[in-house]
C-alpha cells in the first residue's frame, strides 16, 4: 500500500492493479455514553485510552472508492446534506482527488444508515453518481430504497457473503451493527484490503477492547463476535483494514497481542 497523492478530504494509494482513495466525508460527534457492554448496558467506566474532543467521541466518516481497471466501486457514499452540517464533502473530496463523480460505476453498501447510503443523492437532489450501473446491498437492507432513494431502486443488486463485485472484489458478511452488515474485499498482488465498514466505531477503544459494543447496533453480541473475528482474521500478513469511522484516511494493518488487536495507519503525508 503506497502513498499516491493526498489532499485534505482524499488519499489515494497504489495497491498493487489496484487504486484505492479514501474519501472523508467529514466526521460527526457523539456523546460517550454510545459505547456499552456486549448485552447492551451503559459501561461502568471509561475505559483506558478512550480519545474526546469537547466531552464527545468524534467518528471520522470515510468511504473509499476501488478503482479495478474498467470499474470504479465506491464502497459506501456518506451522508449528503441529510445529517449533520460537519459531513456531506464526499463529492468534494471526489473533485479534490481528480476524480469525476459520473466514473463511480458500482457502489458497494456496508449497511444503510444514513452516513452510508444517503449520499447516492446529491444536495440538489440529483443523482450524485449519474452513471452509477449498480448498488449492492444486503437483502435484509433493501427496504431503504424508498423516498428520495427509490430511483435508484431499479439498479440495487442482492450480495451475499462471498458474491463477486468485480473480478477482485467480493463481499464477507460480518453481521451485528446492522442485520446485512457486510465488508468487502479487495484482492491484489500486494496483499487483500478489508473495506469493513462499522465494524468499529471508535478505534482508541475498541481495537484494545473488541467486546465494547456501540449502542446502535442492532445486535451488541452479534457485532462484538464479528469484530473479533475479524480482527483475528485481519492479523494475517498483507492484510489491509479500511474503516468508515477510523481517523482518516481509515486505512492500516491490525496486529494482536494478548487477545488485545493495534491500528497500523498507512502513512498518508
Amino acid at each position: 500500500m503506497k502513498l499516491k497523492s493526498q489532499g485534505k478530504n482524499y488519499a489515494s494509494f497504489d495497491f498493487g492493479e489496484l487504486q484505492v482513495i479514501a474519501l472523508r466525508d467529514g466526521y460527526v460527534d457523539m456523546p460517550p455514553t454510545r459505547l456499552r457492554t456486549a448485552s447492551g448496558a451503559l459501561l461502568s467506566t471509561s475505559p483506558i485510552g478512550l480519545k474526546l474532543v469537547d466531552g464527545q467521541l468524534r467518528l471520522s466518516v470515510n468511504a473509499f472508492l476501488i478503482i479495478d481497471k474498467d470499474a470504479s466501486v465506491l464502497v459506501d457514499t456518506g451522508a449528503s446534506n441529510t445529517w449533520h452540517d460537519t459531513m456531506g464533502a464526499l463529492l468534494d473530496a471526489l473533485k479534490e482527488a481528480g476524480v469525476d463523480r459520473s466514473a463511480v460505476s458500482h457502489v458497494a453498501l456496508t449497511h444503510t444508515h444514513e452516513d452510508h447510503v444517503n449520499g447516492l443523492v446529491a444536495p440538489d437532489g440529483s443523482e450524485a453518481f449519474p452513471r452509477l450501473k449498480q448498488v449492492f446491498v444486503a437483502e435484509e437492507e433493501i427496504s431503504v430504497f424508498t423516498g428520495r432513494l427509490a430511483p435508484l431502486r431499479s439498479r440495487v443488486c442482492v450480495v451475499e457473503d462471498g458474491a463477486r463485485i468485480t473480478d477482485r472484489i467480493s463481499a464477507v458478511r460480518a453481521v451485528g451493527h446492522s442485520p446485512g452488515h457486510t465488508a468487502y474485499e479487495a484482492t491484489s498482488s500486494a496483499g487483500r484490503l478489508l473495506a469493513w465498514g462499522d465494524l468499529i466505531h471508535v478505534p482508541s477503544v475498541q481495537f484494545f477492547y473488541p467486546e465494547i459494543a456501540w449502542e446502535y447496533d442492532d445486535d451488541q453480541s452479534k457485532a462484538v463476535a464479528s469484530r473479533k473475528s475479524l480482527l483475528q482474521r485481519q492479523t494475517q500478513p498483507n492484510l489491509y483494514v479500511a474503516g468508515a469511522h477510523l481517523d482518516f484516511p481509515g486505512i492500516g494493518r491490525v496486529s494482536e497481542r494478548d487477545g488485545a488487536f493495534a491500528f497500523h495507519a498507512v502513512a498518508a503525508s
